[in-house]
């Protein structure tokens, strides 16, 4: 089984790589052009890094979906930049409490799974 991940794993990073290596700005301009590519290199080779400690399966599974659908995305849409996330409603609360742990538990599930390895801002 580790093998087969293991695979997967490497194909996904491989993809990326050949992604970022043919990858043409939606504006056309050769500096961003540039820049995206830089930007796809550089949070490909982090998040890679940052989980390539992982031995649960199902963590594994996880964020190779989520590399999955940030590549669909941003192939579909030609950004390579995640999309924003919209908060559910009274997403940015500021009392104190139950009420603000419950916003925050509500932001959590809002999250996609696009975005799981991002920080919130």
């Amino acid at each position: 089984m580790m093998s087969a991940t293991r695979k997967s794993v490497l194909s996904l990073y491989k993809r990326i790589f050949r992604i970022a290596r043919d990858w043409q700005a939606q504006s056309g301009i050769a500096s961003d052009t540039d820049t995206e590519k830089k930007y796809i290199l550089q949070e490909a080779r982090l998040l890679f890094r940052q989980n390539q400690q992982l031995l649960d399966p199902l963590l594994i599974k996880r964020c190779l979906e989520e590399c999955e659908a940030r590549i669909e995305i941003g192939l579909h849409y030609r950004n390579p930049y995640p999309r924003a996330t919209y908060l559910p409603p009274l997403g940015l609360a500021t009392q104190k409490g139950r009420i603000l742990r419950a916003q925050q538990r509500l932001r959590k599930q809002a999250k996609p799974v696009y975005l799981q390895s991002h920080e919130e801002t």
